[in-house]
């Protein structure tokens, strides 16, 4: 029997590792974000990534970094003082399934009730469009706390025959349950 204390040096052991880290969103991190919508051709349509060049310029933005490197972001808009919507989260494609996504939507979600944020919303294709790449984003809102509130088909700004499933987070009570 081995001691706990005459354990073999595994190589690489109490090296330093780069822990995927979540930041804001820079300028200098648009080439990164478009990039990875592009790598991503089942999700998004060929002019998603201006959009999310526009609205990183205009909205709340992270990124996540993993050794230094984009590996996602997320955009989110107020809607109101209380309400925020998630417009868009994308972690890059030869990094999903490793947590990145949740870590970030974490931060974001985190940020936005420190910022007095209520109710968060997200919108992604219904379940009736029956496009199976959806399946895991709609599994990644529900893993997280989203609930489908609704479909809308069509809904203003995406091509008729495209629901959008409509999900909601509550970050805090939103009545006040003493009276």
């Amino acid at each position: 029997m081995r001691s706990k204390w005459n354990r073999q040096r595994v190589p690489g052991a109490g090296t330093m590792t780069h822990m995927p880290a979540v930041r804001s969103f820079q300028a200098g991190d648009v080439p990164a974000a478009t990039a990875i919508v592009r790598g991503l051709s089942d999700y998004f349509t060929e002019d998603v990534p201006d959009k999310v060049e526009y609205d990183a310029a205009s909205h709340q933005a992270w990124v996540i970094t993993e050794s230094g490197t984009v590996a996602g972001f997320a955009i989110a808009a107020r809607k109101s003082p209380a309400g925020a919507e998630i417009l868009w989260i994308a972690v890059d494609a030869a990094r999903r399934g490793r947590g990145h996504g949740t870590r970030l939507l974490g931060r974001v979600l985190d940020h936005l009730g420190a910022d007095g944020i209520s109710v968060v919303e997200a919108k992604t294709l219904d379940r009736s469009s029956g496009y199976r790449p959806y399946e895991a984003t709609r599994a990644f809102w529900e893993r997280n706390g989203f609930v489908q509130v609704d479909t809308i088909d069509p809904l203003p700004g995406w091509e008729p025959g495209n629901p959008a499933a409509i999900y909601v987070a509550a970050l805090r009570p939103t009545r006040d349950v003493t009276s």
